[in-house]
């Protein structure tokens, strides 16, 4: 009892104090090993939330959202008729330029710069075509189809072309798959505006 005075009066705290504030010392390292648990439960809750989806946006809507971020000038207001002009100048500039390429890209493959050329036409010259008969069933008119061949002119591409003609055959020569030659005539009826010259070959 007496030093415990002793100790209180040279400002020594007692024995059972220094033993109960050792024992207490851990005290704040426990506190800052729960403290940094709890960020890695964060992260964890964080992790299992699903990420939110990314918007996707359709063409039109990327360019429009574009424009809206788009800094600069505004451009003075014009009427739907210059507008539209403009809209004409860049598509003709466009295909200017599609077919420059197109034909840079002929003359680096070698290829010919120009189709079939057109058959050139003297005025008052009926037009004379070759075909097969697919019907001769209405009296005195037969039905023709006529096959066209012909090389491109822009893109050299071999192109196969049919159509199909009504023709007058006043006396009923031709059956179907007959090989005929027709020429142009004047109208007949609403579809007949051709004409049986010959049959070249008879069906077999």
């Amino acid at each position: 009892m007496a030093e415990e005075e002793r100790n209180e009066v040279e400002g020594q705290e007692p024995e059972g104090a220094a033993d109960e504030s050792a024992a207490g010392s851990p005290q704040p390292a426990e506190d800052e090993a729960a403290a940094e648990e709890e960020p890695a439960a964060e992260e964890r809750v964080a992790e299992d939330v699903p990420a939110e989806p990314v918007e996707e946006l359709t063409p039109k809507q990327r360019r429009k959202r574009e424009r809206s971020r788009a800094t600069g000038e505004a451009r003075p207001p014009r009427t739907a008729a210059e507008r539209a002009e403009e809209r004409r100048q860049a598509r003709a500039a466009r295909a200017a330029g599609r077919r420059r390429a197109r034909a840079s890209a002929r003359r680096r493959r070698g290829e010919p710069e120009e189709g079939t050329p057109r058959r050139e036409r003297a005025p008052g010259v009926r037009k004379v075509r070759q075909g097969v008969v697919t019907s001769a069933k209405p009296d005195k008119t037969i039905t023709v189809r006529i096959e066209i061949t012909r090389r491109h002119p822009a893109y050299e591409k071999v192109v196969r072309r049919t159509s199909t003609v009504h023709a007058h055959d006043e006396r009923n020569q031709a059956q179907e798959g007959d090989i005929v030659r027709v020429i142009e005539s004047p109208p007949r009826s609403r579809t007949k505006r051709w004409r049986l010259v010959e049959v070249l070959e008879r069906a077999r």
